[in-house]
């Protein structure tokens, strides 16, 4: 019997959901380093504001980890980023954000200068809440996302408990 249920919960989690921790200060102070977080991962289709958690095939220049990012824009959106507002733009739409750490500055990184994006079909445009110290779509090495490297949305924070809830 328990055995039984050991195996379906070893079934649920690997075909449902997982659970992930944040390895990084990029989500900060949405996610912070070391959270552990339950993501769902069954049927999810990426949806703007989300966050989402990234398969690490995506970037291996990152190294062995899963990333942990909020989406911006889907298929067939633009992005557009002022950076001398900080501002940015989803189809001409500027964005309210909340819960963006600080207000963003222009990357010193070439791979970030870009300011226009075109999301295909099936990809999506990613970047952390902490702007400045974030590895996402707006760099040329990570650039939009397959939505197949989407390994599901985070919907509980878990650990430490002083942060357990719903995202």
């Amino acid at each position: 019997m328990i055995m039984g249920c050991v195996l379906v919960a070893v079934v649920l989690f690997n075909c449902f959901a997982r659970l992930t921790r944040v390895d990084g200060d990029s989500m900060n102070n949405t996610l912070e380093n070391g959270e552990l977080m339950l993501v769902w991962s069954l049927g999810y289709t990426p949806k703007q504001g989300d966050i989402v958690v990234l398969n690490k095939t995506t970037a291996d220049f990152l190294g062995n980890r899963a990333i942990v990012k909020r989406v911006i824009a889907t298929g067939g959106q633009t992005v557009d980023i002022d950076y001398n507002t900080g501002t940015v733009y989803v189809d001409g739409e500027p964005l309210d954000e909340p819960y963006i750490r600080e207000e963003m500055y222009l990357p010193y990184v070439s791979t970030m200068q870009q300011t226009h994006w075109e999301v295909p079909e099936g990809s999506i445009f990613v970047m952390g809440d902490n702007r400045n110290a974030s590895t996402d779509s707006r760099d040329d090495r990570l650039g939009t996302i397959d939505e197949d490297y989407v390994l599901g949305k985070v919907v509980l924070g878990l650990w430490p408990l002083s942060r357990v809830g719903a995202m």
